[in-house]
């Protein structure tokens, strides 16, 4: 157990991981929400939502006594001696980035410093454009404490890079640190926390000014959303050659150390709570800046259409749509989550309704979820073959491991007409013969 005690302000993603993260190491952890629901759940250790171990890890932590929630922001804070912003910062509708749960997080702890001795850190890991950490979470935390910063407080902007689905790994082993520091004891302060923590896996440490390092989050899922696009182009392009898979056409450049294969899976495109978010603040920052960034609207619109190619490559097979039994393996945007936010699987299946089709869908984990987006609109099967069964049609649309174990012969056996489309890759295009009609994204035919 460690002497340090950390208070983290947000239950979502990133706070609750982060939290479970910290306590899972012996930190004393209290986080804290304006949700009452949340706030029970969490202390009887059940995830408010699916991440892969986590309810396991909170679980215990709960148990332990590591980790609490609280409703009170202030008694966070006050019992605490770093303080960790991890609110959400939603997309409005101009693509720029919501900041009012910043500003209040932000308020809450000043207020809360006044009433305290000694001195406090905090640390924004929230998605920020920058100049946020500075000209709004500095001044607002200054006017409500009586405090100065780089005096009686300190202030870092420390992005996070955790992917859903492998979000308690990303904490645990992070790739590097990003520090952005208001001055050097705050650097000192939070690079010490991240010592204790990590000891002998620290990864490499970048310290920095708070600007720089909300860029590097920016910076760092604009171009992970790139490569995706990028990708996605060359499938299209490849679908259009015979005989050329674009399976192998990224295995080629993957190889190549300047490139790497990571990111380079052809699909159905990027969702989640991150990527479109991202890209589109990033649009959105940069025309405050005055630059039209022409690249990453190209990304954003290669993303947009690309579910819909899953669609076309169906209706190759069965011509009209109107009336068929259209089958959806897949739901969350991606494997180990149940996270439908930006899911491409909500425009595929619109589009299938508006085209006449009848639709029923399955995913292991989202379910509720997605019964809150499609109602009656769609039915709901509980297994795999069940949502198979009796279909014209098949579209994989999030590559769960548990699709890809399904054989050519249940295609044949539960399927009414056997068609597949493939848009996530997770089959071999050798595996299905005459028995089944097959289509996958980036193949040429």
């Amino acid at each position: 157990m460690t002497s340090e005690c950390i208070s983290i302000v947000g239950t979502g993603y990133v706070g609750l991981v982060t939290a479970v993260g910290f306590a899972s190491r012996g930190y004393k952890v209290i986080t804290s929400t304006h949700d009452s629901e949340k706030v029970a759940l969490i202390n009887k250790g059940v995830a408010p939502f699916f991440e892969a171990g986590l309810e396991e890890l909170l679980r215990k932590v709960v148990r332990e006594g590591y980790l609490k929630c609280v409703l009170d922001c202030g008694e966070a804070v006050l019992d605490t001696d770093i303080t960790f912003i991890a609110v959400g910062t939603p997309s409005q509708q101009d693509g720029s980035i919501d900041l009012q749960y910043i500003r209040r997080s932000a308020r809450e702890i000043g207020e809360a410093l006044r009433r305290k001795e000694g001195y406090h850190l905090v640390v924004v890991k929230s998605t920020v454009v920058p100049g946020t950490t500075v000209n709004m979470v500095r001044p607002i935390i200054e006017e409500y404490s009586g405090k100065r910063c780089g005096v009686d407080f300190g202030l870092c902007m420390s992005p996070e890079f955790l992917r859903e689905g492998s979000a308690l790994f990303d904490t645990l082993h992070p790739d590097r640190i990003i520090i952005g520091e208001w001055d050097k004891k705050s650097g000192d302060v939070f690079e010490s926390l991240c010592v204790g923590f990590y000891r002998e896996d620290l990864p490499p440490v970048i310290r920095t000014n708070p600007s720089t390092a909300e860029v590097v989050k920016y910076a760092n899922n604009a171009f992970l959303a790139t490569k995706i696009s990028f990708i996605n182009t060359i499938a299209n392009i490849c679908e259009r050659i015979p005989g050329v898979d674009v399976t192998t056409v990224a295995k080629g450049i993957g190889l190549d150390q300047r490139i790497n294969s990571r990111f380079l899976r052809a699909g159905l495109g990027y969702g989640g709570s991150c990527f479109p978010k991202d890209v589109k603040a990033l649009i959105a920052f940069s025309k405050v800046l005055g630059y039209d960034s022409v690249l990453l609207n190209a990304v954003e619109d290669v993303n947009n259409v690309q579910p819909y190619r899953a669609v076309e490559l169906l209706r190759e097979l069965v011509c009209s749509l109107e009336g068929k039994q259209i089958a959806i393996l897949g739901l969350a945007f991606k494997p180990g989550t149940d996270d439908m936010r930006e899911a491409v699987s909500i425009k595929v299946v619109n589009k299938l309704l508006k085209e006449g089709a009848r639709v029923i869908v399955y995913d292991p984990f989202s379910m509720e979820k997605a019964r809150e987006i499609f109602g009656d609109r769609v039915t709901y099967a509980s297994t795999a073959t069940e949502c198979l069964t009796d279909a014209e049609g098949c579209i994989v649309v999030t590559e769960w491991d548990e699709f890809r174990s399904l054989s050519v012969e249940d295609f044949v056996k539960y399927m009414k007409e056997p068609n597949v489309v493939d848009g996530r890759r997770i089959y071999d295009p050798r595996r299905f013969g005459e028995g089944v009609r097959f289509r996958a994204v980036g193949l040429g035919v």
